[in-house]
């Protein structure tokens, strides 16, 4: 029997030629509807629930680079950390790439928090870096544990929206891959000794509590 973390890995080992974010990244028609149309025969609410959900995560995969960026900048030449950190940083810039292409196709205004963004998600990894390499895993334990919390809460709401429209089911096709992608890593901060951590349940609920509130922030502003 495999444990949850091992059926994750199979399954994004089997599916890596479906990923559904290929459909922005490697593009077979860039005029695609799916890929350069967004919805318009949609309520003011849905519209406001799109706007949203698509605003709080091109932040929070802003937030991740620079978290990463910040881990790597102080463990990035550690032999087994430092690739590490990279190949989860990798993924996160290709969440990036889509979602600043999201944002574009469905013309949504980006958060004004995107420079705090950027300056807290920098300062969190370098200093749980700085903490030692259990924290920096620690650090993206908690994160990425709200994370996949909030693409599954993402994915009920995205419910409302009209699948007439093919725009919607890849974004949901995306949404859930992102979601994959982040529990993944949080499994590799676990089996890298994230709960070695000094202080980790108290990093864990400063973490994971700072994220839940940048969320909000980000959803409205």
């Amino acid at each position: 029997m495999f444990s949850s973390s091992t059926a994750r890995r199979l399954s994004r080992c089997t599916n890596r030629r479906f990923l559904a974010s290929n459909a922005y990244t490697k593009p077979s028609s860039p005029s695609d509807a799916a890929i350069s149309t967004t919805p318009l025969d949609i309520t003011d609410e849905q519209r406001a629930a799109l706007d949203s959900a698509l605003r709080v995560d091109q932040a929070g995969e802003v937030a991740a680079n620079w978290i990463y960026y910040g881990q790597h900048y102080i463990l990035g030449k550690q032999p087994v950390t430092g690739p590490l950190i990279q190949e989860m940083w990798d993924q996160e810039k290709k969440h990036l790439e889509v979602m600043n292409k999201m944002q574009l196709q469905h013309r949504v205004r980006p958060t004004i928090l995107m420079e705090v963004a950027k300056i807290g998600g920098f300062g969190l990894g370098a200093v749980t870096a700085l903490l030692g390499k259990e924290a920096a895993m620690a650090c993206t334990e908690a994160v990425e544990t709200v994370i996949g919390e909030h693409y599954d809460d993402q994915l009920k709401e995205m419910e409302s929206l009209p699948s007439t429209h093919p725009s919607v089911p890849l974004m949901r096709e995306v949404v859930k891959e992102f979601r994959d992608d982040e529990l993944e890593h949080l499994d590799i901060a676990v089996i890298n000794h994230a709960q070695r951590a000094p202080a980790h349940a108290l990093l864990s609920t400063v973490v994971g509590a700072g994220c839940k509130v940048a969320i909000e922030l980000c959803k409205r502003y």
